[in-house]
């Protein structure tokens, strides 16, 4: 059980799997007003960045689930650099169905909901691991404008224009839900350059420490296409954001 390969390649230098920075994350964390000892429970952790920077910060506890077993191990490696292993555990399993044994005060899943089958399904799992009156936290892409074609959409790694909507739509849609948008944080340009652009120099790294591997060839096809369509897609017409709700 584990990611795609081409994902552990391009994203292993990555702490945060998102086109949030540091900062952003950080805003994040003291915008949601986190107190000492809440539990967070995040389906999609990654490399554990922000649960760690959170117990480190704001003294929270949490569990984090992920597929990668390179993520997930880096993620332990984070909690004990930042001396917060007694406070956060991170599995390395199937998030798709993941409810915590104990009642969490915010549940998180930031750029993975596929995990439920799209931002319904995935409010829907998380909502059984919250607590009454806790918060729920999805990261979203959005449109920042609408692809005038479904061509663009691809472009943007999208499947169809309607895998997305703009941002007041979004928020709509969770108002649809019978949740209260009651925070947000969008990444800004900054984001998601170091997002995308770091993975390049990632990929070369790895094309010449790896010359024989066998999957070379679509390292370095992805290497030489990403600037280009980059550039003339995402960075034009994509958006991310991490929204906190509360149920109605």
């Amino acid at each position: 059980m584990d990611i795609p390969r081409i994902f552990t390649i391009t994203e292993s230098a990555h702490r945060i799997h998102n086109p949030f920075t540091p900062e952003k994350l950080a805003t994040l964390g003291a915008a949601l007003r986190l107190e000492p000892g809440a539990r967070v429970l995040d389906l999609g952790s990654g490399s554990g960045e922000m649960l760690c920077t959170w117990a480190r910060d704001h003294g929270t506890t949490g569990v984090g689930i992920d597929m990668s077993s390179l993520f997930s191990g880096q993620a332990k490696q984070r909690a004990e650099e930042l001396g917060v292993a007694d406070r956060v555990e991170f599995i390395h399993n199937d998030a798709v169905g993941y409810v915590a044994d104990e009642k969490v005060d915010l549940a998180a899943c930031l750029g993975a909901t596929w995990i439920g089958g799209g931002i319904a399904g995935t409010i829907e799992l998380l909502e059984k691991s919250l607590r009454p009156g806790g918060i729920i936290l999805i990261g979203e892409p959005y449109w920042l404008r609408l692809p005038p074609t479904e061509d663009i959409a691809r472009g943007c790694l999208a499947g169809s224009i309607s895998d997305f909507l703009p941002l007041p739509e979004l928020l709509t849609s969770f108002a649809d839900l019978g949740y209260d948008v009651v925070e947000m944080v969008l990444a800004d340009q900054d984001g998601w350059d170091r997002y995308e652009a770091a993975k390049w120099l990632t990929m070369r790294r790895w094309l010449e420490a790896n010359p024989d591997d066998d999957f070379s060839a679509e390292v370095r096809a992805q290497l030489t296409s990403e600037p280009k369509r980059y550039a003339a897609y995402t960075r034009e017409y994509l958006g991310w954001g991490a929204f906190a709700l509360m149920a109605r």
